[in-house]
């Protein structure tokens, strides 16, 4: 039995999980956000105050849900939430959307969030704190570090290997095998064919925009 949760955050990545939580009849104490008015209501949840306010509650009487997102060079905001609670004593709730498929050996770590829509298939293990977003399809026996985001729609081939921090854009595309190092992003729409170091930039063929001609 999954014990109450306070989520931290209150924007759309948020939302999106409090309606999860719902969905999996998870009680959910309040929202902790320090850009919320503590005492008042969001999204029909109680506002607890800033993030200190999760000392009010035991470490081993609760899970804390991370909710908040995480986009190339946003300074790593998920990830030092993550980092700060974890060393005061707190854990994380792993949470998996119902409407998601999960192979039966599919191995996530705690904190890992998989979206509705997504499939995980056989022999796949994701380290923690991660997002598997909306849609995303990761095969088989592919290898995910910590703090990495998978974003809508992305998929990747089997026995794919994202190191740490990695940011696969929406709708990418990793064919088999491949390996991206630790801190790099795949922007969206990109398709990876070989191999991509640590810290590096993928970019997608650029759209063009013109005029419609009239009539």
């Amino acid at each position: 039995m999954s014990k109450p949760v306070i989520l931290l955050g209150s924007g759309g990545h948020a939302r999106v999980l409090l309606d999860m939580l719902r969905r999996l009849e998870i009680e959910i104490l309040g929202i902790a956000d320090p850009h919320r008015l503590p005492g008042s209501e969001h999204f029909g949840v109680r506002v607890l105050g800033d993030d200190s306010a999760i000392r009010a509650y035991a470490a081993d009487g609760i899970a804390l849900v991370n909710g908040i997102g995480s986009l190339p060079r946003d300074g790593g905001l998920r990830e030092t939430l993550y980092q700060r609670c974890v060393a005061q004593g707190y854990r994380f709730q792993t949470v998996v959307d119902p409407r998601a498929f999960t192979a039966s050996d599919v191995q996530l770590a705690e904190g890992v969030q998989v979206m509705a829509g997504v499939i995980i298939q056989a022999g796949t293990q994701i380290a923690k704190n991660c997002i598997v977003n909306s849609g995303a399809i990761v095969e088989h026996d592919c290898r995910i570090g910590r703090d990495v985001h998978i974003a809508p729609g992305a998929v990747l081939s089997g026995g794919v290997e994202l190191g740490d921090k990695v940011h696969i854009g929406t709708g990418a595309t990793i064919i088999q095998g491949i390996r991206i190092g630790a801190g790099s992003v795949v922007g969206a729409g990109s398709v990876v064919t070989r191999d991509v170091g640590c810290k590096q930039i993928v970019y997608p063929p650029r759209s063009h925009i013109q005029n419609l001609q009239q009539d």
